[in-house]
């Protein structure tokens, strides 16, 4: 009789290979088909059906061809290395999955899963293969210490599952508070040595950068809280919220119905660029550009002087990238990737700056008009502005008089044959592109030059860096001021110039950023001169400060760390007090050699490597008379052994007295046949 495989056991196994698919599957870059073949082959075997297992060889011949598609797919250039392995992975789990379940096959699915979570700390290693991994190690653990338990039950046997998953579940705690520590204090490379630094990701980018800019329409970008780039900078400002613009492009054409440019794009390829002169106390941006931006153009804080040492993020690794200027203070990486990392200096706000690069055609296009312009908008703007001859006073006044006599709205409907003569006439409403046209144009019909800018406004700081998201897309106005440069100036209501997503899903996507914060800190860019760093914390005193006395006591986080291992020692040794003064382990090994004693005398003897599972199941085979009395002493034994469930007082002696008499009883029926031979 065979003991018919544990379900628990199957399902722990069936969702720990998921998990581990699933750390390759959320970088974005595992073939549809492959995702599609794995999900099936998972739903299949959690439903109890092998379908290979009558045919196990032939199935894995199937698998030949696969392999063969991948290498060809690798060779031609369509999928990358590292991809095709982690496919080809996921598809060996798969048909073991199918196959018939023994433990030769376990191991193989479980072997697989690690494969597959290797594919996936080097495919991407974010915050949801963090999840992930945790959930293949407590799975397959758990799965794991069934398996060796199921292995010492007698055929037939019922495996005690609820008497070991508790011992089960103390060890994986233990196995795991074992592998943070581990990860902490041996030695190791920073995980970004192996680690591809980005993913496609779940979603479509977006960063609301294109070619020319329509006015009309719901602005339905401001509700996206999808974060598309982050910044760190020097020096810091310190605040939770910025309130900062950042510069992607500008506009100096508009036609009536949507902004273009007339700058054409140099043809040199540089990887520095200087836009303008520096200034003191620039502020320096380390910038990276998440996949959910989706755009090849630079972003810089308000006024960008220098950009450079750009890196492009690619599903093979990072690598060097050059910049294309395209005029109007608009740079753009050369290649397309999926993300990029760059360093910025930019001239602080109020700072009087060159304009930059502008050619004489670039310069008259900034009073440009359209060519059928409403004579209303000439007519309202003078009443606004007056005989101001200061562009920026001008600016200001238009500025404050839209803010008061406008409202911002995101509910706009299609477009319109004049959007802006709706906007300042009809509607009195719109969305920060709305207002940044009316100002921009209505400054150029007294003379002002101007021009429309986008980017972002805004920036949210999650541990030491600050995060931009796409719902902080914006548009202003730049103001040419002589003597000044640029400035910019805003019409749009400040209440909406942020990104206007509802705050319950932003402060989830902010929850959730602020963890990935900690995981790449804490374990994707921990190297070993962090865990120097680490150990030298823990023990040096603290730095001196002003107006107080040196100390050469450790500082406080040491004496806590102290008391926390204290804890832990005394607690472990408690623990084994505990387990030492019950004994069920000792307990357990007397008793069974107490029963393989008495069958010894019944001529019962365990062969060599046998255990009393062993000489249990023999006897069950072979209807031996004392199979009966065995069986139930057997399934005690691993109960006392193996699920924590110790021998009460006087139940050995019990039990072994129940032997003995089916031992005598044994002994006695051998006899009598003798005696009437005899």
């Amino acid at each position: 009789m065979t003991t018919r495989p544990n379900r628990l056991r199957l399902i722990l196994r069936d969702l720990g290979t998921a998990a581990a698919f699933a750390s390759m599957a959320v970088s974005g870059q595992v073939p549809v088909w492959a995702l599609g073949l794995v999900i099936v082959a998972v739903l299949v075997s959690l439903m109890g059906f092998h379908p290979f297992a009558r045919a196990p060889r032939l199935t894995a011949i199937l698998l030949v061809p696969l392999a063969g598609a991948l290498y060809l797919a690798v060779a031609a250039g369509q999928m990358d290395l590292v991809v095709a392995a982690c496919s080809f992975a996921g598809l060996v789990a798969s048909q073991r999955l199918l196959s018939e379940t023994s433990p030769t096959t376990d191991g193989q699915v479980l072997l697989a899963g690690l494969l597959m979570i290797a594919g996936g700390a080097a495919l991407s290693g974010e915050l949801l293969f963090a999840v992930f991994l945790l959930a293949f190690a407590v799975l397959a653990s758990l799965s794991l210490g069934l398996a060796v338990v199921e292995a010492a039950v007698p055929p037939g046997e019922p495996v005690p599952v609820r008497h070991v998953l508790r011992p089960l579940s103390k060890g994986v705690i233990v196995a795991m508070a074992g592998a943070v520590a581990f990860f902490v204090l041996f030695p190791r490379l920073n995980w970004n040595v192996g680690v591809r630094r980005t993913a496609p990701g779940l979603g479509p980018a977006t960063s609301g950068f294109s070619d020319t800019v329509r006015l009309g329409g719901s602005g339905t970008l401001k509700s996206n809280p999808r974060v598309v780039l982050r910044a760190k900078l020097t020096p810091d400002p310190g605040s939770q919220r910025l309130d900062a613009y950042w510069l992607g492009r500008t506009y100096d054409t508009f036609n009536g119905q949507e902004w273009s440019t007339i700058g054409a794009p140099s043809k040199r390829r540089r990887t520095r660029v200087t836009l303008r002169p520096g200034a003191e106390k620039q502020v320096y941006q380390r910038i990276e550009l998440l996949p959910a931006y989706g755009a090849r153009t630079l972003i810089a804080l308000e006024t960008p002087s220098k950009l450079g040492n750009a890196l492009m993020h690619t599903p093979t690794g990072d690598r060097r990238t050059q910049l294309q200027e395209l005029g109007g203070d608009e740079l753009r990486f050369v290649e397309e990737a999926l993300g990029y990392s760059y360093e910025v200096y930019s001239v602080p706000p109020g700072t009087d700056t060159d304009p930059g690069k502008l050619a004489q055609k670039e310069l008259d296009q900034l009073l440009a008009l359209p060519e059928n312009i409403d004579p209303r908008i000439e007519e309202l703007a003078h009443q606004v502005v007056g005989n101001e001859t200061d562009p920026l006073a001008a600016a200001q006044k238009l500025s404050n008089w839209l803010q008061r006599e406008y409202t911002y709205t995101l509910e706009l409907g299609g477009d319109v044959a004049d959007p802006l003569m709706e906007f300042l006439f009809v509607r009195k409403a719109g969305h920060c592109e709305h207002f940044a046209t009316a100002l921009t144009l209505m400054l150029r019909t007294q003379g002002f030059e101007a021009r429309l800018a986008t980017g972002f406004f805004g920036g949210e700081r999650v541990g030491d860096e600050y995060l931009v998201r796409a719902g902080d897309a914006h548009a202003w106005t730049h103001v040419l001021v002589p003597g000044r440069g640029f400035v910019t100036v805003d019409a749009t209501p400040p209440a909406f110039r942020a990104n206007q997503s509802l705050e319950l899903l932003e402060s989830l996507i902010s929850l959730y950023e602020a963890i990935e914060g900690m995981w790449r800190s804490s374990v994707v860019d921990y190297s070993f001169r962090d865990q120097m760093n680490f150990l030298r914390d823990m023990s040096r005193p603290p730095r001196n400060e002003p107006g107080k006395e040196r100390t050469q006591l450790p500082p406080l986080r040491a004496w806590l760390t102290a008391a926390m291992a204290g804890a832990a020692v005394y607690w472990t040794w408690r623990y084994l007090s505990r387990r030492k003064a019950k004994a069920p382990v000792l307990e357990a090994t007397r008793f069974v050699d107490s029963v393989e004693r008495q069958l010894a005398v019944a001529g019962v003897r365990a062969g060599d490597g046998e255990t009393l599972e062993d000489v249990s199941a023999r006897l069950t085979r072979d209807a031996h008379p004392l199979a009966p009395a065995v069986s139930p002493l057997t399934r005690r034994y691993l109960e006392a052994r193996f699920g924590q469930r110790p021998l009460q007082p006087g139940e050995s002696a019990r039990l072994l007295k129940e032997l003995k008499h089916s031992v005598e009883v044994h002994k006695q029926q051998q006899q009598t046949p003798r005696a009437r031979a005899s």
